[in-house]
């Protein structure tokens, strides 16, 4: 088992989230970042920050505090695959265009590879900068593909059927952008994400500080 596989979910999300920062700050020609500062960046405390890098045996001993770069790189270790992993969006619709748009070039070992949809009006053509397919060859270009991510942007009644074709085509882990929770294989990893719930969320904290 590697580390990735021994740390906490929110970690994993925290160390992502890391990353993103601390490239922005190497781009600026920060070399070197404090862990106080990193948690301003992030809204949270020194010591969880401290924490989470502790978890992933990085340390540094230097006064001017962590070396920008070098926690890139030990981040992306954990975090990155060494030959990369290729997703696909399955149902190209505003949502499904907007997540392929975006994810194009953000990272180089993880890749929008393909695209799926019903619609013959957009299959066969290159929407976002990647070819979309019909559902039919789903099962084929999964294992042509390598593609061992699916993240699901179809109509919430389609769902449950989609996830279950991506598990049976081979899929190892789902992003699930759905309102319709899923049930599936504990073999494989499900992330689901639910815009409205997090809408009403912030829009919960909104009223309490408006009372």
């Amino acid at each position: 088992m590697n580390k990735m596989n021994k740390l906490p979910e929110k970690t994993i999300e925290r160390l992502s989230e890391y990353r993103r920062t601390l490239l922005n700050c190497l781009e600026k020609g920060k070399t070197h970042i404090y862990s106080h500062e990193l948690a301003n960046l992030h809204s949270i405390t020194a010591v969880q920050v401290r924490r989470d890098i502790m978890l992933i045996g990085y340390s540094t001993t230097l006064k001017k505090g962590y070396d920008v770069k070098a926690l890139i790189d030990v981040i992306s270790n954990i975090i990155d695959t060494e030959k990369g992993l290729n997703a696909a969006v399955i149902g190209i619709g505003n949502l499904g265009r907007a997540i392929t748009s975006y994810m194009n070039g953000k990272r180089t070992k993880l890749k929008i590879a393909a695209t799926f949809d019903t619609d013959p009006e957009k299959v066969n053509r290159i929407i976002s900068g990647v070819k979309c397919y019909p559902m039919s060859e789903l099962n084929k270009l999964v294992k042509d593909l390598n593609i061992s991510i699916g993240i699901l942007t179809v109509p919430p009644e389609n769902a449950a059927v989609v996830a279950e074709t991506l598990i049976m085509a081979g899929i190892k882990g789902i992003l699930n952008y759905t309102s319709t929770p899923l049930n599936i294989t504990p073999t494989v990893f499900l992330e689901e994400y639910d815009m409205i719930t997090s809408m009403e969320k912030v829009a919960y904290y909104v009223k309490q500080r408006n009372d």
